[in-house]
């Protein structure tokens, strides 16, 4: 068993590897410890990365252990990484949204020319290498986090299968996502906005309404547009998010308490005049367009439809709400991580505010209600 060393080519030597015990080998030039273990036809090679006798029998043993639950069937040794891929987002179908199983798709369609036809057992770093240097370069940050995700996803479940020893793809490198900057509009930038959105025509209106409904729910688009009237209880003061028939983002329903300027909304839609939806609170699907017009027309920056939720959680942060309770409020499972991280921030003119009030300073006169004890036991 040889393997030549790194160095130039002029100066390469061989390794000498000696037999020490049972599937284990030590390098004579370097004292370290390799493996050789047999699976079937398939034979595995690797480097224990010690130099401890006692610690490469105990990797491997481990080695052996996996490589024991290795299957050796016709099925697994043909099966490609195209093949294994379309079965694997297949499974996927029952969970996930249909949003993202096209999204899946359209991942697998940018890795099969470097992996398709690959041998799902034979596949190794090297070739999940090929795909970061002949694509990796040209994708975005987001794009190729995807890829690399559904790359790790298939290899992962290859593993859980016995297909693998190992996943490779989890060795590719990660690309960091633009820090997005979050756009919050002010009380008087939203006033603004709705106020302009109202005096369009009756399209304008229920725009309106749709943007004042997320900004006094907190919900995201597609849980407010199906957001429909038995979904609301005025008796107990709260309403239910759905998400309709493609549910919300982490697939759970919840109840929210139903928020004082959100009440004064659902009223104002039953007492006007517009045409009302019988089921659904909005008649529309979204707002983009009657938004961008409106923001150009009062002069204020254009705001998206998920700016009203960063409105939401904004003025939810400045009333001194816990993050915890936001977090329910949103529908996110972390207990309050993800607000804290994305909406802890405040608006800069709240930020100012608040400093105003640090005023102690070293020849800060001491204020009247403080009874110095020094000077009364004296």
């Amino acid at each position: 068993m040889h393997k030549k060393s790194k160095k130039t080519p002029s100066a390469r030597k061989p390794y000498t590897f000696k037999r020490v015990s049972e599937n284990l080998y030590k390098v004579i030039e370097t004292g370290g410890y390799y493996a050789l273990v047999k699976r079937g036809s398939k034979q595995i090679r690797r480097s224990l990365k010690t130099t401890d006798k006692a610690l490469a029998k105990r990797r491997l043993s481990e080695l052996k252990e996996k490589a024991s639950k290795l299957r050796t069937g016709k099925e697994h040794a043909s099966i490609t990484f195209e093949q294994y891929s379309e079965r694997w987002i297949k499974a996927k179908e029952a969970s996930l949204k249909s949003k993202t199983i096209r999204r899946m798709k359209d991942c697998l369609k940018g890795i099969k020319p470097y992996l398709g036809n690959t041998l799902i057992r034979n596949i190794t770093y090297q070739d999940c290498e090929r795909w970061l240097i002949g694509r990796g370069k040209e994708l975005k940050a987001s794009a190729y986090r995807q890829e690399r995700q559904l790359m790790i996803g298939v290899l992962k479940a290859a593993e859980r299968d016995g297909i693998i020893l190992d996943n490779p793809a989890t060795q590719l490198p990660n690309k960091k996502l633009p820090k997005i900057v979050i756009q919050v509009p002010t009380h008087d930038q939203f006033r603004s906005l709705i106020k302009q959105m109202r005096q369009a025509d009756s399209r304008g209106i229920h725009g309106a309404y749709l943007v004042e409904l997320l900004a006094y729910s907190g919900m995201r688009l597609n849980e407010a547009i199906n957001l429909t009237w038995r979904d609301i209880d005025f008796d107990r003061g709260c309403f239910t998010v759905t998400g309709g028939e493609y549910g919300t983002k982490n697939h759970e329903i919840r109840t929210v308490p139903l928020f004082p300027a959100m009440r004064e909304l659902l009223e104002r839609i039953r007492s006007d005049r517009t045409e009302i939806n019988p089921d659904h609170v909005t008649p529309i699907k979204g707002a983009r367009t009657l938004m961008a017009n409106a923001a150009k027309k009062a002069g204020i920056p254009k705001f998206t439809h998920h700016s009203m939720r960063h409105y939401f959680c904004s003025n939810a942060i400045e009333a001194g709400i816990d993050f915890k309770v936001i977090a329910g409020w949103l529908g996110h499972k972390d207990g309050g991580i993800l607000v804290a991280k994305t909406y802890g921030h405040l608006r800069d003119t709240h930020s100012f505010e608040m400093a105003k009030r640090m005023t102690q300073g070293a020849d800060e006169v001491e204020p009247k209600n403080v009874v110095n004890i020094s000077d009364k036991t004296a």
